[in-house]
């Protein structure tokens, strides 16, 4: 939220937090996380994973966002979430990625998803179905979802931020699998 109130625009975008690509939201991230006490110095940006926050988190994020900043319904933007096959730059493959790391981090991907308020299109279905395809088709477990959401953005289309996370715990009983198996 306090990212979103200092209205910088990215490129030529509307002003707010919304319409930022991931790296750029990431630095934002870890330049404030790095402003509070309790990580100060501690949070770097990685090619993978996304963010640390050394001794206690490996982080890889993902945006969500069903309208672009036109107003209009974006295409293909559940893809980051889902795509199901390994080498990918989803959310699922970004699990693969985070369990093949050796860190001493915990490890956890971070949906950030705008909407509308209330919502023209609702995150729930998406997060919803990224828990199922890691369990039964990527054979990734997952901890219980925690969610987050704030309204009044400044964006007129991204005008509420739900931030949905889980830790990767490792794969699920049945084994490591292939998606294409």
């Amino acid at each position: 939220m306090e990212i979103d109130a200092t209205r910088v625009c990215f490129k030529a975008f509307q002003p707010g937090i919304g319409p930022y690509g991931e790296p750029q939201l990431v630095s934002a991230l870890k330049q404030r996380l790095n402003q509070l006490a309790l990580y100060k110095g501690l949070v770097i940006t990685k090619r993978t994973p996304d963010l640390v926050i050394k001794g206690h988190w490996a982080l890889e994020f993902k945006i969500a966002r069903p309208f672009g900043d036109n107003g209009k319904q974006a295409e293909n933007w559940s893809v980051n979430l889902l795509h199901p096959y390994e080498g990918n730059v989803s959310a699922l493959g970004d699990c693969l990625r985070l369990l093949g790391l050796s860190v001493p981090e915990r490890k956890a991907v971070v949906v950030v998803g705008y909407e509308h308020t209330p919502p023209r299109i609702t995150l729930a279905p998406l997060l919803h179905a990224f828990e199922v395809v890691a369990k039964h088709v990527a054979s990734v477990q997952l901890s219980e979802q925690i969610r987050v959401t704030r309204l009044e953005l400044v964006h007129p289309v991204h005008q509420q931020l739900t931030v949905a996370c889980w830790e990767v715990l490792g794969h699920t009983p049945q084994g490591k699998t292939s998606f294409l198996s």
